[in-house]
């Protein structure tokens, strides 16, 4: 069979015939139709631009929002939970939205002995590695919670409640370097 065949005469108005034959078949010689090019184009447009933005701006990669997200979620449900322990509010310490929160509770109530800085004044210095009351991060919660009167330190845990109380721990601990 012959790869060109005859061409009838072509009617004004009508597409023309591509001069290919195979299987018998012939096509018109159509351009695609717009709505068509667009979408390949805008395709074309967004994967450039996609992989602009997340190979070369330096937005930061999938596996490390799933990581970020995993331990706030981990650290907001130790946080609920309502037992802490040395672990879980080191592990809180870790976490910047509980710090956040943390340093939130810090302005309002502590800042005024405590300093902006953590670094004392009317209250002990909390940024240094010298604790008078113990500085396992248990001890911290127990001296924030219960106060010490005789130094003037009120108790906050009333004040507070629990999970306000180990963000601000948290908040503190942030300051330091974890064990």
């Amino acid at each position: 069979m012959s790869d060109h065949a005859p061409q009838p005469p072509q009617k004004p108005g009508e597409d023309p015939i591509r001069p290919h034959v195979f299987d018998g078949i012939q096509e018109y010689d159509k351009r695609l139709p717009n709505w068509w090019l667009f979408t390949l184009y805008g395709t074309i447009a967004f994967a450039i631009v996609y992989w602009m933005m997340t190979q070369h701006f330096h937005r930061p990669d999938d596996g490390k929002q799933v990581a970020r997200a995993v331990q706030e979620l981990r650290a907001a449900k130790l946080a609920a939970a309502g037992a802490y322990d040395d672990a879980a509010l080191w592990t809180m310490s870790r976490t910047d939205s509980i710090v956040a929160s943390g340093q939130a509770t810090y302005q309002t109530t502590c800042v005024s002995c405590h300093g902006d800085k953590l670094q004392g004044g009317i209250g002990v210095n909390l940024a240094d590695s010298t604790w008078i009351h113990g500085g396992k991060p248990t001890e911290i919660m127990k001296t924030v919670t219960e106060g010490v009167l005789v130094k003037g330190m009120p108790a906050w845990g009333p004040v507070l409640g629990p999970k306000k109380t180990a963000e601000v721990v948290a908040f503190i601990l942030s300051k330091h370097a974890a064990p």
